[in-house]
């Protein structure tokens, strides 16, 4: 899907955080995806959430549906994924993700990974060879420097500029955006609780 027409980013842009809760392996069988609506980075406007499968293949319709089925989607100029697994190594497609929703998708990560490590653990699971097919498709890995520190990013639908103007605009507390940082925290307080 191509870039959406992003001449005026404006400082209230609608950008949903989303990332999974905590779980000990081998315990459950799912867990909690919740998703966080921003207003730029200074205002939290709507939460929502679903439940994948630990180390399955579900991540990406799952992730649509719930996006899809909120009353915040049309609002939304961007998808923002701590990280391209969930709930162990059920990987999103961040293409299939981005042409499932019709909104941009950007994964930002902390560190870069080691996709070699990554590569050798997938060969523990079924379907090791889809799961790495579908981290290799995401993209290439682009530094973004956020109040100079430098953070990881991989991208869908959107160019490498505006991503990081969003990026930029939305990390007002720390060097990760708000809606990530936020999504972090109630999905680990609900999980854990």
């Amino acid at each position: 899907m191509e870039d959406r027409d992003f001449r005026a980013i404006k400082p209230e842009i609608r950008v949903l955080g989303v990332d999974d809760g905590k779980f000990t392996p081998h315990t459950k069988s799912s867990v909690i995806v919740v998703g966080v609506v921003f207003r730029g980075g200074s205002w939290l406007d709507g939460v929502m959430h679903t439940n994948i499968a630990i180390d399955g293949l579900d991540a990406t319709e799952q992730i649509a549906l719930m996006i899809n089925s909120s009353p915040h989607c049309k609002q939304l100029r961007l998808i923002m994924l701590n990280g391209i697994t969930f709930g162990g190594f059920n990987v999103v497609d961040i293409k299939k993700l981005n042409s499932l929703t019709k909104i941009p998708v950007a994964v930002l990560m902390r560190d870069k990974p080691d996709l070699e490590a990554i590569q050798k653990a997938l060969k523990n699971l079924p379907e090791s060879e889809e799961r790495w097919k579908t981290i290799v498709e995401a993209g290439k890995i682009l530094e973004v420097s956020c109040r100079s520190k430098t953070i990881y990013m991989e991208i869908a639908g959107i160019s490498e500029a505006n991503a990081k103007e969003i990026v930029g605009l939305t990390s007002t507390r720390s060097s990760f955006p708000e809606p990530l940082r936020v999504a972090h925290l109630i999905a680990s307080g609900i999980s854990s609780g």
